[in-house]
């Protein structure tokens, strides 16, 4: 249980580096794409922005490439890297997008452990970063990087969406807008209140560590882990219940009327039909944990690349961290990992065109 500026140097010397793209599409909707590499001298660190939530991302080669999306009306710029062991070195991507074709998607902003009524249980509980302390620090990566930065698409135009684990759900369904349905202003407030009754009925107490471990004499190792693992997550220590509740989105984020919440126990499909029939192409992918939720569950980067333009937003998001008192290095290791088949951008890469 997931408990997950750059400056373009002005530079005089490039090395360049040219490929012929190889495309099968059919004539009027498809280009050529000119795979021309210009190397760039001494480039600022990528997401360098955040350095206590990310560690700042250096390579030896950096390399610009021409734009790679480019949409008639475009109003966005969308300036992206990716990593290539071939190329040697990391391949910059400037791109130019339609807002209102772009969805901004927050994998699973938990409320927990923010005074919604969701909490770690004690004394040994764990849940999203495992721990409070943890659980708080991402607490404030949401309210510091995020937030601002789903505020700011919304002006331009762009749909913002999260999602949380669990089935549909009747509070849920009328605390938030989904697929189908934007409840009133009254019935959000009424399901408010029923989150809250539901929230405290449980005690978020389970049982302490153990005291007393069997080991055999042959293999100690494999019955010490199997008796006191190093993340279990279930009844035994969580209480019974902790996971049957309707988990709300957190208090970190500014939710709006018209943001809409996406159901991991729906599947891929619903959410492909919704954003198509919306008309969205692209999307900015937000949220935790980089190296499970990301990636893995419904609205992860593996199912949305296969059907829309996707864009790591790789300052937006944070790894899990065990055994560290920081996710700047687990982040940096999972995003750079990401970039070899993704595009990563940062908040501060992603501007209106009138702003440029």
């Amino acid at each position: 249980m997931n408990g997950f500026r750059f400056i373009i140097c002005n530079s005089t010397l490039f090395l360049s580096i040219t490929a012929v793209c190889h495309l099968s599409f059919s004539a009027e909707n498809s280009r050529i794409y000119q795979n021309t590499l210009k190397r760039l001298n001494h480039p600022t660190p990528l997401l360098a922005d955040y350095p206590e939530f990310i560690q700042p991302i250096e390579e030896l080669r950096r390399y610009e490439a021409p734009i790679l999306v480019d949409d008639v009306g475009a109003d966005l710029s969308v300036r992206t890297w990716r990593y290539s062991y071939n190329a040697r070195g990391i391949i910059e991507l400037p791109n130019k997008i339609r807002a209102d074709k772009t969805a901004v998607i927050m994998v699973h902003p938990w409320g927990i452990d923010d005074g919604q009524g969701w909490k770690t249980p004690e004394p040994a509980g764990a849940a999203d970063f495992c721990t409070p302390e943890k659980n708080q620090l991402a607490g404030r990566h949401t309210r510091e990087v995020i937030d601002p930065f789903l505020k700011r698409m919304r002006k331009n135009n762009s749909l913002v969406m999260y999602s949380l684990i669990g089935e549909v759900d009747p509070i849920r369904k009328r605390l938030y807008r989904t697929f189908d349905y934007n409840p009133s202003k009254a019935e959000r407030e009424q399901a408010r209140q029923s989150l809250t009754k539901q929230l405290k009925k449980l005690t978020y107490q389970g049982k302490p560590l153990p005291t007393q471990l069997s080991l055999s004499k042959e293999f100690p190792v494999i019955d010490y882990f199997k008796q006191f693992s190093g993340l279990s997550a279930g009844d035994h220590f969580n209480g019974t219940g902790f996971w049957n509740v309707p988990v709300p989105i957190t208090n970190d984020i500014t939710v709006q009327h018209n943001d809409v919440l996406i159901f991991d126990r729906e599947g891929y499909e619903p959410l492909k039909r919704f954003l198509k029939k919306q008309g969205i192409r692209h999307i900015l992918l937000t949220g935790y944990a980089t190296d499970m939720c990301f990636c893995k569950t419904t609205a992860g980067y593996e199912n949305l690349s296969r059907d829309f333009n996707v864009f790591l937003v790789g300052d937006a998001t944070l790894a899990t961290f065990p055994a560290n008192s920081s996710p700047k290095y687990a982040t940096n290791a999972h995003i750079s990992f990401a970039s070899l088949n993704h595009l990563i951008t940062q908040v501060s890469w992603v501007k209106s065109l009138s702003d440029d």
